[in-house]
């Protein structure tokens, strides 16, 4: 097989108008070129080249492609033989390994590209995809649009199944594509039904899977693709395929949240563009945004879930050494409705007033009025920490220490010395699958009850929420699955925190009072941050040589003494309590 990296770098360098021109005479239309369709025959000039996407398409038969498909389907070429074809038109050596036998899964990979035809056709003629074309036109969606993105429309009832049976597929491949799922009695049926379908794209501009909205009533809203061998949403980008070039041309990278939102912004000429697939961002995720770009520009919504959202994704982000910045829509407005509103302009506005991520958490901490008490700034700097601790650049971190400091008004030392404490309390469990699942039992017992009582109802639910935020969690499991049942997106967790919510499901609050477990947690949380910083401020006292430094430290020590005594009576007794009975003990 041909590396991925050796097929990007000849896709790169081919020249698409010159190789298709060699076949078709093309005229330039603004930024693309036209011309008669050299598959069905056409005279008219229904048949686009679209260089800044690397890709073809005709309006009339909507064959569609890249430079590869266009010597595949016009000279009848298999797949490697047109990368070898064009690597020699562009000087490229692919050097011989010898047979490697066919690819295990090409049938997966043609079930899925006969599938996306088939649904595109759906959405472009079958009486019943009115309601998605009349869904698409509401959100001024043009069907060329439609076409060119090659979005789809899945029908109900057995149509679906009826095709790719009278097409030659079999239920095996279909169901080992994610494309059919099984009924209680076994009997297959589809999978996508009555959604509007955004075909999914490896690197290699392959359709490996989709993502559908429902039209309609119905949930899930937004349904994805199993994981299959061809299929991995946890490492995968919607547009990636597309958007690559451009991220290395403007050497940033915008990441939205959903496929509407990526739709849009490329409308409006943001090409750097590429969205998760459903779920938060993963560090597989992250390390694909970083072999292309250097920067990232967060533009999620503005509301409490979309800036939960994004604080996770800049944190993983920074993880991953790159740097990050935070674009702030205005209030009641997504990605989406700005571009609608405002065209390229809006968006151009708000992508330029974007700030650093830790700036952002820190500008909407001083409109919360956070650094206005002892308290306030305890509770910030708990919300802050976590970026900080992500910043793996050594540089960016001292900064983020720096300005933290500032801010919250502690010395340098002592912000140092809490963030090399608590990475020492609570090491990254991300080995492995097996290792991660492996500590959910030992995960934080607080942690896990805070869990169950949102689990409850959601009342309960309600009143975890007031009083504890994603930071609070340092089990990434436990923290994942809190930030999934906040959102109300339990249905799209990966699969650790899955089977992590799988497992607190059936555990229950074992006829355990929720009042007082809620309290155990609120204290326990609290008096566990008192607690830290008691001994760090212990550890400056000592080593203050300026009297009114140490006079200081000392009344700050007091105070967080008293916050944390005037709650130790109570705390002790539930602990106790929490101890000989509670969950997860």
């Amino acid at each position: 097989m041909i590396p991925d990296d050796l097929i990007e770098q000849v896709r790169e360098a081919a020249d698409l108008v010159g190789i298709i021109g060699e076949h078709v005479e093309l005229k330039r239309t603004g930024s693309d070129y036209r011309g008669p369709c050299p598959f069905h025959g056409g005279t008219h000039r229904n048949f686009a080249v679209v260089p800044r996407k690397g890709m073809f398409y005709c309006f009339v038969c909507h064959e569609a492609g890249d430079v590869f498909t266009f010597f595949m389907k016009k000279l009848g070429m298999d797949y490697p033989t047109a990368v070898r074809e064009v690597a020699r038109r562009v000087g490229i050596t692919i050097p011989e390994r010898g047979p490697t036998g066919p690819d295990p899964h090409e049938p997966l990979f043609q079930a899925v590209a006969t599938a996306a035809d088939w649904f595109a056709r759906q959405l472009r003629e079958a009486p019943d995809a009115d309601v998605a074309r009349q869904y698409l036109a509401s959100r001024h969606v043009t069907m060329e649009t439609a076409a060119l993105q090659g979005l789809g429309f899945a029908p109900r009832g057995p149509a679906f199944l009826d095709a790719m049976k009278g097409l030659g597929l079999r239920d095996e491949v279909l169901l080992q594509a994610g494309l059919l799922v099984k009924r209680e009695d076994g009997t297959p049926a589809p999978r996508f039904r009555g959604r509007l379908l955004f075909p999914i794209h490896d690197l290699r501009a392959r359709a490996v899977g989709f993502g559908g909205r429902i039209l309609g009533e119905g949930e899930p809203k937004y349904l994805n693709s199993p994981d299959t061998p061809i299929f991995h949403k946890g490492k995968l980008l919607y547009n990636l395929h597309v958007a690559k070039h451009a991220m290395r041309k403007a050497e940033r990278a915008i990441l939205v949240e959903g496929y509407f939102d990526v739709l849009r912004l490329t409308l409006a000429g943001c090409e750097e563009v590429v969205a998760p697939l459903g779920t938060g961002l993963t560090g597989e995720q992250a390390e694909l945004v970083k072999r292309h770009a250097p920067q990232v520009i967060l533009l999620y919504d503005s509301d409490d879930a979309g800036l939960r959202a994004t604080f996770r994704a800049g944190d993983e982000l920074l993880r991953h050494s790159l740097r990050v910045g935070v674009a702030t829509l205005p209030e009641g407005e997504d990605p989406d409705t700005l571009v609608r509103k405002g065209g390229a302009a809006a968006l151009d506005a708000v992508l330029k007033q974007a700030i650093d991520l830790l700036e952002r958490k820190i500008q909407i901490l001083e409109r919360k009025g956070f650094f206005g008490t002892l308290a306030g700034r305890r509770r910030a700097l708990d919300r802050l920490i976590p970026t900080i601790r992500a910043a793996s650049d050594p540089m960016t971190r001292e900064l983020y220490v720096s300005r933290t400091a500032e801010v919250a008004g502690i010395r340098k030392e002592t912000l140092q010395e809490e963030i090399s404490e608590l990475g020492q309390i609570a090491p990254a469990v991300q080995t492995s699958v097996s290792a991660q699942l492996s500590q959910v039992g030992m995960g934080p017992n607080r942690e896990r009850t805070a869990l169950l009582l949102m689990l409850h109802s959601t009342e309960w639910k309600t009143r975890v929420l007031e009083k504890l935020d994603a930071e609070n969690f340092t089990f990434e499991p436990y923290r994942v699955v809190f930030e999934a049942l906040a959102e109300g997106r339990q249905d799209r967790l990966d699969e650790i925190p899955a089977r992590v919510l799988e497992s607190l499901q059936e555990e229950g609050l074992r006829d355990q009072t929720p009042d007082a477990l809620l309290e155990w947690v609120d204290n326990s949380f609290a008096a566990d941050r008192n607690t830290r910083q008691i001994k760090l401020l212990d550890r400056n006292i000592t080593l203050a040589a300026d009297p009114e430094e140490k006079a200081r430290l000392t009344l700050q020590k007091q105070a967080l003494t008293n916050e944390r005594n005037a709650k130790r009576a109570t705390w002790k007794i539930l602990e106790t309590a929490r101890r000989k009975g509670a969950p997860g003990t």
